[in-house]
């Protein structure tokens, strides 16, 4: 049995997912395994996943029949998942090779359920833009006003806190997971050493700043239930911590919001 399962949405990723699966394939840590749910691509992305697998027999493809977004491919991937830790990666992200070595001791040693760590900022042909630091440590009330862990860095304990699913929204489910995972633990702990790279792309859902603040402001009403006052609170902490990290990033550099 895998130690680590490493969970892979994939959409249309054949300019990338090379990159991914091979930054995956020459981690220092020998014992895992990558399930690669492809979300019904209409690019070579199989063809290069196939000739991965063929390569390697710790990656694994799981096909679904129609686009159902990222959340249904990744809780596709932890529910096939063997392994006890559950970390994840993105089709066009990419992690250092000491990245699964470096996590895992961390959390062994201090017998943490749930980490996370600094990561590059790349663009799409792969330079560095910018460097994103992490805090030390963060609770559940933390993340309602700034989700400071980045998914392509975060790992889970299934030991200590179970399998948990993210909640089946188009955007920011990552960040609904991090909440249901600190319901079940008091804070998920950061590493200061960048251990990963984040794509900027231009055609990323993620890169809408309005549909991702629509997307936040369900997760809290309709997935936290959080009650209406409760939820502009902690919505005008995530607008404002936004700006800060748009508009002056070295003041949200000081603050510790990059």
């Amino acid at each position: 049995m895998p130690v680590v399962s490493i969970v892979t949405p994939c959409y249309n990723s054949s300019l990338y997912i090379s990159e991914a699966i091979e930054s995956v394939i020459s981690q220092k840590y020998k014992d895992w395994e990558m399930i690669i749910v492809d979300d019904a691509s209409s690019d070579k992305s199989i063809d290069l996943i196939d000739y991965y697998i063929k390569l390697d027999p710790r990656i694994r493809l799981i096909k679904l029949q129609e686009n159902s977004g990222a959340a249904v491919a990744r809780n596709a991937a932890m529910k096939d998942a063997k392994g006890r830790y559950i970390a994840f990666l993105d089709s066009d992200d990419i992690w250092h090779s000491d990245k699964l070595d470096t996590q895992i001791a961390f959390m062994k040693e201090n017998n943490m359920a749930f980490s996370y760590s600094s990561y590059y900022k790349i663009d799409e042909n792969g330079s560095v833009i910018d460097e994103v630091g992490v805090p030390e440590k963060v609770t559940y009330t933390d993340l309602l006003k700034v989700c400071s862990i980045g998914c392509l860095t975060a790992m889970y304990d299934t030991k200590l806190v179970g399998r948990i699913d993210m909640p089946l929204i188009r955007k920011r489910q990552d960040l609904g997971l991090w909440l249901r995972v600190l319901k079940k633990t008091d804070y998920a702990y950061g590493i200061s050493e960048p251990l990963a790279k984040y794509r900027i792309r231009s055609d990323s859902i993620s890169s809408n700043k309005i549909v991702a603040a629509k997307y936040t402001w369900r997760l809290y009403k309709e997935v936290e239930c959080l009650p209406f006052l409760k939820a502009v609170f902690y919505f005008s902490h995530y607008a404002f911590n936004g700006i800060l990290r748009t508009k002056f990033p070295k003041i949200a550099r000081i603050l510790g919001l990059l």
